[in-house]
């Protein structure tokens, strides 16, 4: 950062030093041009008495009385003929007009033509009017000094900044999967730091998420692998075609299983990829709501009571294949734990949705109500029967992470757990 500090720093002063320069040169230029010398009022006037006493004496004492004049008063005076002045643009003189005029030295003159004569007055700026002193020199210097100090101040804060993002992110890279870089939210380089924090929790949930699918895989997969080749090899020992057909029935369900895994995998992968766009439309939940309730409530137990309300709010705003599979997830989960009733219900409140899917089951521990939504998730049951892959609220979160809302569990009235999934009325646009 200090190599940036002092390239940003030489730039700032060799810029200043290089504008500097041109004005001063551009003075010179416009200095030692014939100009009217009323812009300079001291050496005008000087000029203006000089010659008022000069028309009371006769001209042939003219020369003697500039010189007594000068040498009084220390200035430096001169009465110069005009042939003396080579290069003198000389109209304005003779409109009795003051002019500035720089001799062969680099020396600058204030001239006055003097009234009934073709001589000039001349009087010669002093050198201190042109260089600078001491006291300016130090003056400049404490100038880019303190551009140096304004500079330093206000790089200061984003080179620590930058800093602690770049410590993070090599520790990020060295698989610490922690983004730990503490940016004020003032900072210039905030909006970078909560990018960078946003890719990393991505990464972070990504990494986590394929340690779980090579998890799941080797049980999901190969469990039902070997059981399958198990059956195959009863069947080629079956003694007559009905334990043969039993074999291949095993041999189908273990199959439509794999099947099941693999398409609620595919899914889920679906929704975790970054190219995801939700088909955002109007449509009727007075319609979807109770037809797909309706439709799990045919698959389910004979004694499961599904009841639906839905409030009239007319056309509600989303991708509406994503939240039927959210309502499917739900409601299939409600299956395999309630124990008798199941309640769907729908409303409006704040500008937000909310979807209920309710239960009289034995309800979720607190303490696994955030764990309960992640991927290959599965909480322990009453029964040691296999119930589902832990990927049916997995994909409930993510879809409502799309469309900018949210999905939780906590207690129902009816006994059991209450999943609650919300989201904007406002949705534009896919929410990664």
């Amino acid at each position: 950062m200090a190599r940036h500090f002092l390239q940003l720093y030489f730039s700032i002063v060799v810029t200043l030093v290089v504008v500097s320069w041109g004005q001063d040169q551009l003075w010179r230029v416009y200095a030692g041009s014939t100009r009217p010398a009323e812009s300079h009022p001291s050496q005008a006037a000087v000029l203006a008495i000089v010659e008022q006493q000069l028309q009371s004496i006769p001209q042939e004492r003219w020369h003697a009385a500039v010189a007594e004049l000068a040498q009084a008063t220390e200035l430096d005076l001169e009465l110069m003929e005009r042939e003396e002045l080579a290069g003198l643009e000389q109209s304005g003189l003779d409109r009795g007009q003051p002019a500035l005029w720089r001799d062969a030295s680099d020396r600058v003159w204030a001239l006055q033509r003097l009234t009934h004569s073709d001589r000039l007055l001349a009087f010669r700026f002093a050198d201190e009017t042109l260089r600078r002193t001491p006291l300016e020199w130090l003056l400049t210097i404490v100038f880019y000094a303190a551009i140096a100090l304004v500079i330093m101040l206000w790089l200061w804060p984003l080179s620590r900044d930058l800093r602690a993002l770049e410590r993070s992110t090599v520790r990020f890279g060295d698989r610490n999967w922690n983004f730990d870089a503490k940016i004020p939210p003032r900072s210039p380089v905030a909006s970078l730091a909560e990018a960078f924090r946003r890719m990393a929790r991505r990464i972070d949930d990504l990494i986590g998420w394929h340690k779980d699918m090579a998890n799941a895989l080797s049980h999901e997969i190969k469990t039902p692998l070997a059981r399958m080749r198990f059956e195959i090899e009863l069947a080629r020992s079956a003694e007559n075609r009905q334990a043969l057909l039993q074999h291949l029935d095993h041999l189908n369900t273990d199959i439509t299983e794999l099947n099941a895994f693999v398409t609620a995998a595919l899914e889920y992968a679906v929704l975790e990829r970054a190219e995801v766009a939700l088909n955002i439309g109007q449509h009727d939940f007075t319609v979807i709501v109770p037809a797909v309730t309706e439709s799990v409530r045919r698959g389910a137990r004979n004694d499961l009571v599904i009841s639906c309300d839905v409030a009239d709010s007319g056309c509600v705003t989303c991708d509406a294949h994503l939240i039927e599979t959210v309502l499917r997830n739900l409601l299939y989960n409600a299956t395999r734990y309630a124990n008798h009733k199941i309640h769907v219900s729908f409303t409006i409140e704040a500008d937000r949705y909310r979807l209920y899917v309710e239960d009289d089951g034995p309800g979720i521990p607190e303490p696994d109500r955030e764990r309960v939504f992640g991927s290959f998730v599965r909480l322990e049951t009453r029964s040691s029967q296999h119930t589902g892959f832990g990927l049916g609220l997995a994909i409930v979160k993510r879809a409502m992470e799309w469309h900018g809302g949210s999905a939780s569990v906590d207690s129902s009235p009816l006994g059991g757990a209450r999943f609650m999934i919300e989201w904007p009325v406002s949705v534009t646009e896919a929410q990664s």
